[in-house]
């Protein structure tokens, strides 16, 4: 079996792997428009993969070119990561982007080296405020079980990147040099992954979706929740600043369209999941763990003062690991662009942290109504999705469901403690009493035991049957 989901691993990497470009051919006169996105990069999709697939944004140009009688020519570029887009951005080749945190630091602060490469962040794609949509695992059968067990071992991560930066952060704060008691290997996403299944490297530490992937197909288990580092993560979209002078009604036609994408999968999250599964590859079980309704990932395209904060505070950690000089995120961070798109209701939004992609109605099993993010979970049957008032709640659904020979494409549930979505039949479930909690980590779940007296860790199965 494991050579088996070894193969399939690597022949979704290889699919998955490498840039890809396309576009329009571009008629006569037309102004060429060049995007660059990470298509399984699933927290800016908003930006990428959804918006592409939907066609908003050439909508958009249409309705822009009918006011001014312009035709537009658009490019998709496709790559694993921001780095080769900052590099294609800083050549003057790549107009509009959209990557992570800290590849978007780095991003600006290159881009301030010159007048002509300068790069402005023009809003948010998705974001969780607690650092969850990165995470560390390893392979399914290795003996490693936390953080402190990485001492003397290879780690995976892309270099400058919120995976890697997670890796660090985490790393010091449980008591562990990175430069020292851990070798980290700096590969891009799709080489990491096929380096753990192989044995390569011990530990894999990378953002969305590679962990959820891994762990879904039974090919690894995860040691850390980034949620645990309390630390918000983010992706957003930035644009060539003499570009976007140049181009101001494009950028914003742009960001239109990334509305546009966002509205659709607040009101249709399983859809949206299910056009980007189609769209990369990526089974749409794992699509839906992070843009579902309740997701890892927040999608909002305003540029909140937590956000703002957080790439601050990232500065020295960029700093210090030499991929950053200095920045000036005042010049760099602008929500002009998107508060013009966006008009009266911006400020309400900014204001706002609630993920609207969310889980609302009855729990149809326990009779109770979906209320509290930090409680609810979901079931995907056959066709459906149904809401589950509490992780309790969750697992008599799946027991109904299996009793009635119902198929169960998914079911997830939110950590205990940090409240990250995850797979109920991947998490570690505690038996308290006549309740149980889902986690994350084998961590954790002890972590409730040693201080919970009587709590238990039980199988999944058990739990499902017992609940």
């Amino acid at each position: 079996m494991r050579a088996r989901r070894t193969v399939l691993l690597m022949a979704l990497v290889a699919g998955l792997s490498g840039c890809t470009v396309a576009g329009n051919a571009a008629d006569a006169g037309a102004e060429p428009v060049v995007v660059g996105y990470q298509s399984k990069t699933i927290n800016t999709v908003t930006a990428g993969t959804l918006l592409r697939a939907q066609g908003f944004f050439e909508k958009r140009l249409g309705e822009l070119g009918a006011r001014t009688g312009k035709k537009y020519a658009v490019t998709w570029q496709d790559y694993d990561t921001g780095a080769p887009i900052t590099a294609q951005m800083m050549a003057g080749k790549i107009d509009i982007g959209s990557m992570g945190d800290y590849p978007l630091l780095i991003n600006g602060a290159r881009g301030q080296q010159s007048a002509e490469t300068r790069t402005k962040l023009v809003a948010v794609t998705g974001y969780n405020l607690r650092g969850a949509l990165n995470t560390v695992v390893v392979a399914r059968n290795s003996p490693i079980r936390s953080l402190a067990d990485l001492r003397g071992k290879v780690v995976s991560a892309s270099s400058g990147s919120a995976g890697h930066g997670l890796l660090v952060q985490a790393l010091r704060k449980n008591g562990l040099d990175p430069g020292k008691d851990v070798k980290i290997e700096n590969q891009q996403p799709p080489i990491g992954a096929s380096a753990l299944q192989s044995g390569n490297v011990d530990a894999l530490s990378q953002f969305v979706a590679w962990p959820g992937l891994l762990v879904h197909q039974g090919a690894a288990t995860v040691i850390y929740d980034g949620g645990e580092l309390d630390v918000p993560t983010l992706h957003g979209t930035v644009v060539q600043e003499k570009y976007a002078a140049g181009n101001r009604d494009v950028v914003k036609a742009f960001l239109q369209a990334q509305l546009d994408a966002t509205k659709f999968l607040w009101d249709q999250p399983l859809k949206a999941a299910e056009i980007v599964a189609q769209a990369t590859g990526l089974p749409p079980e794992v699509v839906y763990l992070y843009n579902g309704a309740n997701g890892i990932a927040t999608f909002d395209p305003t540029l909140k003062p937590q956000l703002r904060a957080a790439l601050q505070q990232d500065v020295p950690f960029l700093k210090s690991i030499g991929v950053l000089q200095n920045i000036d995120l005042a010049a760099f961070v602008d929500d002009s662009f998107v508060r013009e798109v966006y008009g009266a209701g911006y400020d309400a939004d900014l204001a706002g942290t609630a993920n609207k992609a969310a889980l609302t109605g009855t729990d149809p099993v326990c009779k109770k109504p979906v209320a509290d993010p930090a409680l609810a979970g979901e079931l995907w049957l056959s066709g459906r999705t149904q809401p589950a008032a509490n992780p309790t709640c969750l697992l008599r659904a799946v027991k109904a469901a299996q009793a009635a020979g119902e198929q169960i494409k998914a079911a997830y549930v939110p950590d205990a403690a940090t409240g990250t979505r995850w797979f109920a039949d991947k998490s570690v479930w505690v038996r308290d009493g006549e309740t149980f909690h889902p986690f994350v980590t084998a961590a954790a779940a002890q972590r409730y035991v040693s201080a919970h007296a009587g709590a238990a860790v039980v199988p999944y199965a058990e739990a499902v049957k017992s609940a």
